[in-house]
This record gives structure tokens, sequence and C-alpha cells, in this order.
């Protein structure tokens, strides 16, 4: 099987890459050698190489500050990004196709489990706004193209947050795992007494290993046809910020304390995607979320 990878040097690629170039041919390009922004380009290149399935994880991504920052780059380049890619596939009748969302683009304030079909059932999160509906537009497209055009299966894969191998470790770009941290390795070198933890502490995220998510995408590559047109992808379990601070510190070794900004952000209050669909289909994450975070401080030592 002949695969295109886009968004091979970001962190969701990279682990593809790592996990997919055992047993298959991957493809990759660089926004220098592929300007995905570039429909024509995008095309010629798609319909040159003639994969058998297209994987999409490229765009302009970053941690809730950078996204509030940035909500028209946002929306802007990853809706173009996606258009072009999606489309060209169409045109070049590449029949499959892996199109990676993020959980963002749920509705804000739904205490339950997120189901797949909670999808503009209400108003987005304002600090990621651009972003989310960049790619609620990229998963309508597939969902289009599928109920449309006879032959063609589009998947659209919504992962919970992710953390792991080749993560950003940059306080205005990173996810807040990885800026926590590097914020707790930093107050542990320099013995500073405190670590200040955006808003209350107080609201749950979903993070799963990276890892994992290649491991399914390698699963779902050997199952097609049992993978939902957009399904979930997650641990099933949330904490709050508070606690990611507390398990990171225990990790790292620091055992200074911890003090809220009030004046920033908490986003969403809780975001845990239901995984009832991933369950039915038989695939789980095989990571526990202590040895992820252990298996990620290394990483960061090694490239510090």
């Amino acid at each position: 099987m002949k695969i295109f990878l886009t968004g091979s040097t970001g962190m969701v690629g990279k682990n593809l890459l790592k996990v997919l170039n055992k047993n298959y041919e991957v493809i990759c390009t660089t926004s220098k050698s592929l300007n995905l922004l570039d429909f024509k380009k995008t095309k010629k290149f798609i319909t040159k190489t003639n994969p058998d399935i297209v994987i999409h994880c490229a765009g302009l991504v970053g941690g809730i500050e950078f996204n509030r920052l940035n909500n028209f780059n946002s929306l802007n380049q990853n809706l173009e990004i996606g258009k072009n890619l999606i489309n060209a596939c169409y045109e070049a009748e590449i029949k499959k196709l892996i199109n990676f969302s993020s959980s963002c683009i749920y509705p804000k304030n739904i205490f339950k489990p997120l189901k797949e079909k909670d999808v503009l059932s209400n108003y987005l999160e304002d600090t990621n706004e651009g972003y989310a509906l960049a790619k609620i537009f990229a998963m309508k497209l597939c969902q289009y193209i599928n109920k449309e055009k006879k032959g063609y299966s589009y998947k659209t894969i919504i992962p919970c947050n992710l953390y792991g191998f080749y993560d950003t470790f940059h306080y205005q770009k990173s996810h807040m795992l990885p800026s926590a941290m590097k914020k707790i390795h930093e107050a542990k070198v320099v013995r500073k007494k405190f670590v200040e933890i955006w808003g209350t502490g107080k609201h749950k995220r979903e993070f799963m290993f990276a890892t994992d998510l290649a491991n399914f995408t390698k699963f779902a590559l050997k199952n097609y046809k049992k993978i939902p047109a957009v399904i979930n992808i997650g641990t099933g379990k949330d904490y709050t910020i508070n606690y990611y601070y507390k398990l990171i510190s225990k990790v790292i070794g620091y055992n200074g304390m911890f003090k809220h900004n009030y004046n920033k952000p908490d986003g969403t209050k809780r975001k845990l995607v239901d995984i009832s669909l991933q369950n039915k289909i038989g695939w789980s994450p095989a990571t526990s979320l202590e040895e992820g975070i252990n298996k990620t401080y290394k990483y960061y030592l090694k490239i510090l």
C-alpha cells in the first residue's frame, strides 16, 4: 500500500511516520516541497504519485494562547489546506482518505462525553473557534463526498488532546501538558518555589499518548471497512488541569507549590470524547497517563 502523508513534520505526522514506515510505502512532503495552499500543485502531485490512500494531518496548530491570538490565520490557512487537499484527492479519484480532526470541533460547555453527533449542536469555544471551523469544514466535505459519490470512503478521526514524542515545548505554541512540563522542569532547575497555572485549574482535559493514535491509524488501515466515517479516538478518562500539574511534578520530582493566575483563560470546562464507537470496533490505547508522561519527559530531556 502506498500512502501519502501530509503534515509529516508535526507531532502527529512524525509519530505516524515512525509506526507506518515499518509496513508501508509512505510518501512525505514539506511545506517547501509542496505548498498545500496551492490547489493546482497539490492536485498535480497527488495525480502523479497516485497513492492508494491519503492521510491528512497537516495544518497550522497551537495551544490555547496561540489559537486565541491567531483565529484569522487558523481559520484561513487550515480551511484552505483542507479544501485543497480533499478536493485534489476527489478529482484525482483517490477513493480512500483519513482526515485528522480535533476535539475542539465540539461545542463548549457540554459536560457529558462528546458524541460524534454533537458536532454543530451549539456554540464553539471562542479561543479556538477559527481552527475548529476549519476542521468542521474538512469533516463535512469528506461526509458529502461519501454521500454523493459512489466508491469514495473518506474517514475523519477526531482524537482527544495529544502529547508525546516530537511534541512542541513552547509557552505560546504548545498545548497544556507539554507547556506544564516545561514550566515545572525549569522551576525545578532554578529551585523556584511555585509554578503558575492558568485559570482555576479545575477544568478537565483528556490526553492520549500520540504513539497510541499512530497505532490506531495502523489498525484503521488494516480494518478500513470497520471504521465509521467519523470516529472519536481517546482514553475515555479526563482529569483536572491541577491533577496534570501534580502528576507531572511527581514524574519530574518537583516539590514546589502552585499559584493560579485568574486573569488567564480556562478554556472550555470539559472536553471528554465518547469512545463508544472506538470500543465497538475493538481498539483501545495501550499507554497509561503516567507511563506516557514518563516517556515524554525523557524525550524532552533529550532535546533540551
